[in-house]
C-alpha cells in the first residue's frame, strides 16, 4: 500500500493515523496540484488532492475513509464499529463542518497564505473565524469535563480528527489557554508519538 501525503492539515492526520496504527504503507510525499504533476495524479483522486491510500485494487481519498480503512486492516477499534459508531461520527462531522473549519481559516491565513502572498487576509474574516473558534471549543470544553478522550476512556479516531488544527495552535492563534478540558486533551494527544511528530522518519 501507498499513502501519498503532504503536510497540510488532513494529510497530517492521515499519517497520524498511520502511524499510530503501525500500518504497512509506503509513504509517498506528493505535491498533486504543481502543474507538473495534476493531470498524472488525477488518475488516483479526480480531485488532485491528498491524501491519498492506493492499494492492488482499490484506491482511497478523503482522510476519515483512509482512517476507516486502516483501522479495519490493523483489527484496531481506534475506528469504533459498536454501538459508538453513531457518536464517533457525529463528531468527526461536527470536526469538519465546525471546530476545523474555523481552526483551518486561521491556519491557512496565518501560516500559509503568508508564503504565497503579499496581500493582507481580509481581517473581518479572521475575527469572524476566531470568535466561531471560541464558540465551539467551549462546545468541546463542556463535552470534554469528565472524560479523559471523546468517546470515554479510550482513545478513538474523533479525537484525532477532531484535533486536526490543534497542532497549529500557536501560530494560527487558537486560544487554547482559554479552554482548560481542551488543553488538556491536547496535550494527552501531543503526548502520542504519532500525533506530534507524523512526519519523523518520512523524506
Amino acid at each position: 500500500m501507498k499513502l501519498y501525503y503532504s503536510h497540510n492539515l488532513n494529510p497530517r492526520v492521515a499519517v497520524a493515523v498511520a502511524k499510530h496504527l503501525d500500518s504497512p504503507v509506503d509513504y509517498v510525499r506528493a505535491s498533486p496540484r504543481h502543474p507538473d504533476n495534476i493531470e498524472a495524479f488525477r488518475a488516483i483522486n479526480p480531485n488532485a488532492l491528498v491524501p491519498v491510500l492506493v492499494e492492488a485494487d482499490r484506491t482511497l481519498w478523503e482522510v476519515d475513509a483512509i482512517a476507516c480503512r486502516l483501522s479495519a486492516l490493523a483489527g484496531s477499534d481506534f475506528w469504533r464499529t459498536d454501538d459508538q459508531l453513531p457518536e464517533m461520527i457525529m463528531w468527526i462531522s461536527w470536526s469538519a463542518y465546525h471546530l476545523t473549519r474555523a481552526g483551518g481559516t486561521l491556519y491557512f491565513y496565518k501560516l500559509i497564505w503568508p508564503r504565497f502572498s503579499d496581500e493582507t487576509p481580509d481581517q473581518a474574516m479572521l475575527d469572524e473565524a476566531l470568535a466561531d473558534f471560541r464558540t465551539y471549543a467551549a462546545v468541546l470544553d463542556q463535552h470534554l469535563e469528565g472524560r479523559k478522550w471523546l468517546l470515554g476512556d479510550r482513545i478513538s479516531y474523533a479525537d484525532f480528527r477532531v484535533a486536526t488544527p490543534l497542532p497549529f495552535a500557536e501560530g494560527a492563534g487558537l486560544p487554547l489557554a482559554e479552554f482548560p478540558q481542551v488543553q488538556r486533551w491536547h496535550e494527552q494527544l501531543w503526548a502520542l508519538d504519532a500525533w506530534r511528530e507524523p512526519f519523523a522518519g518520512l523524506a
